[in-house]
C-alpha cells in the first residue's frame, strides 16, 4: 500500500509541476491534475491540504532536485553560475515555476529560505578567507549570482523572443552562457594587490 501512495504521489507531483509551470497557481486546475496523474481529486487534499500547498511541494521538489543536480560551490561561483544556466536550458519549465512563484506567492519559504542561508554562509566564509570579494554583503552575492544565471530567461530578448517553442541556436547559447559566468566572475574575484 505505501508503494502505491508513493507511485500517486510521484505521479501527483509531475502531473502538478507541468499544470502549474503552463498555467500559475490561480490558473491550474485540480482536476487537469487529477487527470493527468490517474489518480482521484480527493487524494490531491488528503496528501498536499490545498492547491497552494501543493504548489509548494512541487516548488520544494524542483529546488531540491536542482541542488542534487548543481552542486553548490562557493569557490567557484563563476562555474556554479554556469551549471545553473544549464540546468534552466535543461528544464524552461522550472524558470516559469519560478517566475510564477515570484509572482502569486511572493517570499520565501522555510526550505527555501534554509537552503539560501547555507549558501550565503558559504559566500560569507570565503569571503573571509580571501577566495571572494568582500566588498558586497554575502546575501547579495548569491542573489547576483543567482539573478545572472537566470537573467536570459525572463529578459526581453530572452528565449521567448524567438517563437513559441523555439530553442537558442548552438552559438547564441554559448554566447549568453559565456556573458553570466564572466560577469560572475567579474563580481566575485577578489581585488588584486597591484602593490607587488
Amino acid at each position: 500500500m505505501a508503494r502505491d501512495s508513493s507511485a500517486t504521489k510521484a505521479r501527483l507531483l509531475d502531473a502538478a509541476f507541468s499544470e502549474f509551470a503552463a498555467y500559475g497557481i490561480a490558473g491550474a486546475r485540480v482536476d487537469r491534475i487529477a487527470e493527468a496523474a490517474q489518480a482521484n481529486k480527493r487524494l490531491i487534499y488528503v496528501y498536499y491540504g490545498n492547491k497552494e500547498q501543493l504548489f509548494d511541494a512541487v516548488l520544494q521538489q524542483a529546488l531540491e532536485a536542482g541542488s542534487e543536480s548543481v552542486p553548490f560551490d562557493a569557490d567557484d561561483l563563476p562555474g556554479y553560475a554556469g551549471a545553473v544556466f544549464d540546468h534552466l536550458v535543461e528544464r524552461p519549465s522550472l524558470m516559469r515555476l519560478v517566475l510564477w512563484k515570484q509572482l502569486e506567492r511572493p517570499g520565501n519559504t522555510d526550505a527555501t529560505a534554509a537552503s539560501y542561508q547555507g549558501k550565503i554562509e558559504a559566500v560569507g566564509r570565503a569571503q573571509e578567507a580571501g577566495r571572494i570579494d568582500a566588498g558586497m554583503d554575502a546575501a547579495d552575492v548569491l542573489t547576483l549570482v543567482m539573478a545572472l544565471s537566470q537573467a536570459w530567461f525572463g529578459a526581453v530578448g530572452g528565449p521567448a523572443a524567438d517563437g513559441p517553442g523555439a530553442a537558442w541556436a548552438p552559438g547564441r547559447l554559448a554566447r549568453h552562457r559565456a556573458a553570466v559566468v564572466e560577469s560572475v566572475r567579474r563580481i566575485t574575484a577578489p581585488p588584486r594587490d597591484d602593490r607587488a
